[in-house]
């Protein structure tokens, strides 16, 4: 292996544990903040980190075309992406409230074996490797799930369930659009308007979750954080310094150190490096709730995340080991 491609690998692995290490972010968050007041500050956060990327791209000549489409078509654009993305976000944060920080790592994996699923229905071609995929799938999150206890279903895996079958649109999304758009400019602005979105819902939405949880969850505990229009109101001493780490790292670190990363390595690195080494997100995650939250699973938690992460793996056969 040449330099290069052992540089861009060392990349994507940095770029697979920062994102792993975000959903421990994501989860101290919320001992501060409610869910959508953290998204409403993250994602503006992550959009404003994307800016010099782009100007940086600019100036070298390296972004993409418009592929003929208006300013009003892009800005639509843009707003279908961003849409696609509060709604899966915001599912996963709101299942981060009651699952573990590694549950949530890898069931949100599960939109790597969706995405080729749900892209059959738009007349996406895909193989065995895809449904064979989708059965390690069924037995990893079946494992996760009931974890050893048919009794234990928590309410979170099913958000964070479903916020997976929402980041696989995101992504069909996207792999649509960025033939349209310069996906610096998508990205930078579907992360605004999510952001936007956030607001709005942290507003409406935000002081009824408390209430909320407990009645989907009467046994969990929900820790009593500050709403939005809390933490502006005139005595409420704004954010607190314990809210500052997880609010950066999930704005500046999961969203502009690991963006920049990921596309700085993937220009050299052969795609079925970058596609099994950026699968190890979940496994981090798992890592990170462990070393950082203290998050002990059981035997069947850690047989789930196996069978996911060689459903992320089988899933991208193709990838790895192109036909001739």
């Amino acid at each position: 292996m040449n330099k290069r491609a052992m540089r861009a690998d060392l990349f994507l692995l940095l770029t697979a544990g920062l994102w792993g290490f975000g959903f421990v972010a994501q989860s101290s968050g919320m001992d501060y903040v409610g869910p959508f007041t953290y998204n409403a500050i993250r994602f503006p956060l992550g959009s404003l980190s994307l800016l010099p990327l782009i100007v940086f791209a600019r100036r070298r000549g390296k972004t993409a075309g418009t592929g003929g489409s208006s300013r009003a078509a892009r800005f639509w654009m843009t707003v279908l992406a961003g849409t696609a993305l509060f709604t899966a976000a915001a599912f996963q944060q709101m299942g981060i409230i009651f699952t573990t920080v590694g549950n949530a790592g890898f069931i949100t994996g599960f939109y790597v074996v969706l995405t080729p699923v749900l892209g059959v229905f738009i007349g996406k071609k895909t193989g065995i490797p895809t449904w064979a995929g989708m059965i390690f799938a069924l037995a990893g999150l079946y494992f996760i799930f009931m974890a050893g206890n048919a009794a234990s279903l928590n309410p979170g895996d099913l958000f964070i369930l479903v916020s997976a079958v929402f980041w696989a649109v995101h992504i069909l999304l996207i792999d649509h659009l960025a033939r349209k758009i310069d996906p610096l400019v998508l990205s930078a602005g579907q992360f605004a308007w999510c952001g936007l979105c956030c607001l709005i819902a942290a507003l409406a939405l935000e002081p009824f979750v408390g209430d909320w949880a407990a009645v989907i969850a009467p046994d969990f505990t929900v820790q009593r954080w500050k709403t939005l229009a809390e933490l502006f109101a005139p005595d409420s001493g704004g954010i607190t310094s314990g809210a500052v780490v997880p609010l950066l790292y999930g704005g500046l670190v999961s969203v502009g150190i690991a963006y920049t990363l990921q596309v700085v390595a993937q220009r050299d690195a052969p795609p079925a490096h970058a596609t099994i080494i950026l699968c190890l997100e979940g496994a981090f995650a798992a890592l990170g709730g462990i070393l950082l939250k203290g998050e002990k699973p059981g035997p069947f938690t850690l047989l789930g995340f196996a069978f996911m992460l060689c459903a992320m793996v089988v899933t991208q056969w193709d990838v790895i080991r192109p036909k001739p």
